[in-house]
């Protein structure tokens, strides 16, 4: 079996860390057991570009259990979690293709590695698995049936190919789930952000400006937590309707120019580039702290705050203090890249199960339904997002009400009323 990991001896301790991050992926776990006996993915060889982690590995023990033959690669080089790299290849025979820190060289023969299996189902968490396909190989692509989506970032590159006639083959934009977005990327990523940035510098947030570039579901979980932690939130937005809905919610809300000047904390959260740039970093306070948690490290214009710099030093591991020429210290965290994986562990294993149970249920759909799918970006069918949050409120000893006859017929009616 080929693989590239770090080293296979961190296999025990990544075991441990699999199975603690398995005890609270309930609603996977049922997936599981049901993908034992029923094998719905049999014969079916999967390539997954994802982040590295020990939620991430559950899913692949998940995929292998209902039959597929798993080949898995880094979706970010600062994202791999070694040690549950190790334990996939030698506690479960699952090749992978990923190393915490490789280069973009490295990461990209990766991404080829996955793509010698020839799959017939693609995994993505940004794109890049897709995108190499249909760039640089191209004669793959009548082999695939189907793909999933599992970000913001990525789902936005898919709809772009298919409004430009170029996507090759159908995809489900698992991002676009209820169950996935509401809860993963508004309490994953605000929870694993504001933990990425304790940990990477020790900051304490009560009474700090703290500036939350994009209020989409992502920026809307930083916020909350930002807000939480005793920092006074400034929102950053260009759409009218998210920067009214951040003002009522209780934050300000200006523009990065202004920002800039005043904020202690800077994070963008947009899937968009060059949102702090060489002109705001001009600007910012001494001791400024940087940072991104949007999927690619395009967010932060790196190279005008290289070329503003004097000098640079790395203060802590992924911790970057540069000192400008007028003196003013700016430090930025992970090299632009996600702050939450590079400097934590990612998102909560509770959220990421429902993000994954998403997963594992978009590639049985595919296996089920790929020849009547149009190369289109789909959304995961809503019986799925409905079957999937009964699950979790089931394993969390939640039970809710159900409409009697009288209810139900009320709601599909129009004569009756006041």
């Amino acid at each position: 079996m080929k693989y590239n990991v770090k080293d296979l001896s961190l296999a025990p301790a990544g075991q441990l860390r699999i199975d603690w991050a398995e005890q609270q992926m309930p609603v996977l776990r049922l997936i599981r057991e049901r993908f034992k006996k029923q094998k719905p993915l049999k014969g079916v060889t999967l390539a997954a570009c994802l982040h590295v982690t020990t939620e991430t590995a559950n899913l692949a023990v998940t995929l292998k259990a209902g039959g597929a033959k798993v080949f898995l690669c880094a979706s970010n080089p600062l994202s791999t979690q070694d040690d549950a790299a190790a334990a996939l290849v030698k506690n479960h025979n699952i090749p992978v293709f990923a190393i915490k820190g490789e280069d973009n060289k490295t990461y990209y023969k990766h991404i080829h590695s996955c793509l010698d299996a020839h799959p017939q189902i693609t995994m993505d968490d940004g794109a890049d698995l897709v995108s190499t396909l249909h760039t640089k190989r191209r004669e793959q692509m009548a082999e695939v049936w189907g793909g999933s989506e599992e970000t913001t970032t990525g789902v936005i590159r898919l709809r772009s190919m298919a409004a430009n006639n170029v996507l090759g083959y159908p995809m489900i934009a698992v991002n676009d789930a209820n169950t996935k977005h509401l809860f993963d990327n508004r309490y994953g990523t605000g929870q694993s952000t504001l933990d990425g940035i304790i940990r990477a510098t020790n900051v304490l947030f009560a009474g700090k400006n703290v500036v939350v570039c994009g209020y989409g579901w992502c920026g809307r979980g930083f916020a909350m937590r930002a807000a939480g932690a005793g920092a006074h939130v400034i929102i950053v937005e260009v759409k009218p309707l998210r920067a009214l809905e951040a003002l009522m919610d209780g934050y300000q809300v200006m523009t990065i120019a202004r920002a800039a000047r005043v904020g202690d904390i800077f994070c963008t959260l947009t899937g968009d580039c060059s949102v702090i740039r060489g002109e705001h970093f001009k600007v910012m306070k001494d001791g400024a702290i940087v940072c991104n948690a949007g999927h690619f490290d395009v967010e932060i214009q790196k190279d005008a705050l290289d070329q503003l710099s004097k000098s640079s030093r790395e203060m802590r591991p992924l911790v970057k203090q540069h000192t400008l020429a007028n003196g003013r210290r700016i430090t930025l965290l992970a090299e632009g890249r996600l702050v939450n994986l590079a400097m934590a562990e990612g998102h909560p294993p509770s959220v990421m199960d429902m993000s994954f149970a998403n997963q594992s249920l978009a590639a049985e759909h595919i296996v089920k339904n790929h020849r009547r799918l149009e190369n289109k970006v789909h959304p995961v069918p809503a019986e799925i997002d409905e079957k999937i949050a009964a699950l979790k409120l089931k394993t969390m000893g939640v039970k809710i009400d159900k409409l009697t006859k009288e209810q139900e017929e009320y709601l599909a009616s129009w004569q009756l009323g006041t």
